[in-house]
């Protein structure tokens, strides 16, 4: 009997990981009834993150804490046992500011503080190991708000807590730990951060990130110069400049905060999720393996996690055919990344519209096709 893992991440805006897995899995069962059929979706620390831990058999925990705007809203983790998944997205994401309707997004007054209150609250329930994927942040606070959220007393030079936002790191004149979350002295804490760059600098996260997330022109030295300042700070309380540290500038500085603050290590998304979810385990039983994502391009080969799902069938000796709305990369450089062969919407639909509306039943006809290719037995 055939085993065929089936790993893709999302085709963002249209079908998650899962959705993804399953419509291939129809079009497989179509020719192949009897192969068995292995469904793991991945993801990087983006959108997608928490949703492939729920299909892990995680649970969601829904608790109230607040966005980056500093509204209270809706939002939940995933939790098994004494590990934690938080993603930075859910409540401090650059998607769900710009949704909160009739409430302008203040790039220079968002805050990181709902992250730091999920975390609070995975500590409270006795997690000892916390996995936060931090891609899609709207904040630029340099992670103020985070360890606010944990205890930490972020000062002016009145005495008075500092505000929220980039404003509030370019205010800081004293950093009091003393009241942090006991917990997190007990606890790992694993960053998913696929980003290198700097806290700041022509690099940072003012400089490459803030006019993304709605900085104006003439706000990216001001915001800099708040990073810098809430750097130094840092640097004076725990002892060591952290502001240079691969990751730093990641979510707007909460990379920074949660590697030099909160002992947290930083590590690409990619490569995490698949070492949590048991992706070489999976690798031992499989006798094919499909992976993909809406577009295979040059960013998919930076580590992302069909390219880090293909080196591993490649070195398991499995074969790796991709899946992907569309396909900008040439047959060589798939070949060299581990993928065999790889099957487009765009090639499968009858016009580009088609493989924006019908991406599930597209993908259910590449699954039939798979199935043709695969040997019997």
């Amino acid at each position: 009997m055939t085993t065929v893992l089936l790993a893709p991440d999302k085709f963002k805006g249209t079908l998650s990981g899962g959705e993804v897995a399953a419509a291939l899995a129809v079009g497989i069962r179509r020719r192949r009834p009897q192969a068995e059929l292995i469904a793991l979706p991945v993801a990087d620390g983006g959108d997608g993150f928490l949703d492939v831990f729920l299909s892990a058999g995680f649970e969601r925990v829904r608790l109230e804490a607040t966005d980056a705007g500093g509204h209270r809203c809706e939002t939940w983790y995933a939790r098994r046992g004494t590990v934690a998944v938080i993603e930075l997205a859910k409540v401090a994401g650059l998607a769900r500011a710009h949704a909160d309707l009739g409430v302008p997004h203040d790039p220079m007054r968002a805050t990181s503080r709902g992250v730091g209150e999920l975390v609070a609250h995975a500590l409270d329930a006795g997690c000892r190991e916390l996995l936060v994927g931090i891609g899609g942040s709207a904040s630029s606070d340099g992670g103020v708000g985070l360890v606010q959220a944990l205890g930490a007393r972020v000062l002016d030079r009145s005495g008075a807590e500092v505000v929220a936002g980039a404003y509030g790191a370019a205010a800081a004149a004293r950093l009091d730990l003393a009241g942090l979350h006991p917990g997190i002295f007990r606890a790992r804490i694993t960053v998913a951060c696929d980003v290198d760059n700097p806290l700041t600098g022509p690099l940072g996260a003012a400089s490459v990130y803030g006019p993304q997330k709605g900085v104006a022109p003439d706000q990216v030295a001001l915001l800099d110069r708040a990073l810098r300042n809430w750097a130094a700070l840092v640097a004076v309380t725990v002892g060591r400049d952290h502001r240079l540290d691969p990751g730093a500038g990641a979510a707007g500085g909460v990379g920074f905060a949660a590697g030099a603050l909160l002992r947290a290590s930083l590590r690409p998304g990619a490569q995490m999720v698949v070492e949590q979810l048991g992706l070489n385990a999976a690798l031992q039983r499989a006798d094919l393996v499909i992976t993909g994502e809406g577009s295979l391009d040059a960013q998919t080969l930076r580590g992302k996690a069909p390219a880090v799902v293909a080196a591993a069938g490649r070195a398991c000796g499995v074969p790796v055919i991709a899946v992907a709305g569309r396909c900008l990369l040439d047959v060589v450089t798939l070949q060299s990344a581990g993928f065999d062969s790889v099957y487009t919407l765009m090639e499968e639909a009858h016009t580009p519209r088609q493989a924006l509306d019908e991406p599930a039943a597209l993908l259910e006809r590449i699954g039939t096709r798979v199935g043709d290719w695969m040997p019997h037995g």
